[in-house]
C-alpha cells in the first residue's frame, strides 16, 4: 500500500512529530511505501492566489474555482501544487497529522486543502461524497490536543471531538469520497507522562497495522 502522511507541526520534537514518525516506521516495516509531506519543513505556502497557476482562464477577474478547473484541464498548476497532487494520486491511504488549534487544523494545513484539493482535481459538480473522485482511497485524521478527554466530552467545554472535527472529517475528507476511519486523538499530549505517550504511540501503531490489514489486496492477504 502507498501511504501519504500530510504532517503539519513546526517543531520536530513535538508529540505530533512522534505520531508521524511512528506511522512512517510502522508502515515501512510492514512493507508499505510511505511518503511524507512535511508542510513546515517544505515551506508550503498556505495562501491561495494567481501564483497557484501557470495558466490563466480570465485575466480580468480572478475566480479561484474557474482557474483551478482551467489549470486541471491544461496542466497549469504551480510546481508545489503539482507535486502534492502527484503524491495524492499515488496514495492508497492519506493520513493528516496535526495539533488541533482553535478548534481545527493549523492554517498551513487548511491552506494545503484549499490550494491542493482543487476543483477539477479533488471534486467537481456531481463528484462529492459517495460519488467523489477519491472513493477508492482511505483518509484518516491523527491529531493531538492540549485539552483532556473530559473537556472533549458531551456537555463539557469543547463538546465531543467528533463535533469539533466535523468540518474537517465530513466537509473535507469525506467530501472527497474517501473511505474514512474514526480520527486517532492523543488527548492532552503536552500534559501526560512518558508512559502515557508510549501507550498512545503503541495504540497508533496497532491501529495503522489493523487498517492496512483490512485493506490489503485479497491476493496479498491469501499469499
Amino acid at each position: 500500500m502507498n501511504v501519504l502522511l500530510v504532517y503539519a507541526h513546526p517543531e520536530p520534537t513535538s508529540f505530533t512529530a512522534a505520531l508521524k514518525d511512528t506511522a512512517r516506521d510502522t508502515l515501512t516495516a510492514a512493507g508499505h511505501h510511505v511518503e511524507v509531506s512535511d508542510l513546515y519543513a517544505e515551506n508550503f505556502n498556505p495562501v491561495a492566489g494567481r501564483h497557484d497557476f501557470t495558466t490563466v482562464h480570465d485575466a480580468k477577474r480572478f475566480h479561484y474555482q474557474n482557474e483551478q478547473m482551467h489549470a486541471h484541464t491544461n496542466k497549469g498548476f504551480a510546481p508545489d501544487l503539482a507535486r502534492e497532487q502527484q503524491r495524492i494520486l499515488k496514495a492508497d491511504m492519506i493520513v493528516w497529522l496535526f495539533p488541533i488549534w482553535w478548534g481545527g487544523v493549523p492554517a498551513i494545513m487548511k491552506g494545503w486543502f484549499e490550494r491542493v484539493m482543487a476543483f477539477g482535481f479533488a471534486y467537481a459538480d456531481g463528484k462529492r461524497f459517495d460519488s467523489g473522485f477519491f472513493r477508492h482511497k482511505i483518509g484518516m485524521l491523527c491529531l493531538t490536543t492540549g485539552g483532556t478527554v473530559e473537556r472533549f466530552s458531551p456537555g463539557n467545554v469543547y463538546g465531543p471531538v467528533e463535533q469539533v472535527l466535523y468540518p474537517t472529517q465530513h466537509l473535507m475528507v469525506e467530501y472527497m469520497g474517501m473511505k474514512t476511519y474514526p480520527p486517532f486523538v492523543a488527548y492532552a499530549s503536552p500534559r501526560i507522562d512518558e508512559a502515557g505517550r508510549k501507550a498512545y504511540l503503541k495504540q497508533w501503531s496497532e491501529q495503522l497495522l489493523k487498517i492496512a490489514a483490512e485493506n490489503a489486496p485479497r491476493e496479498a492477504a491469501q499469499a
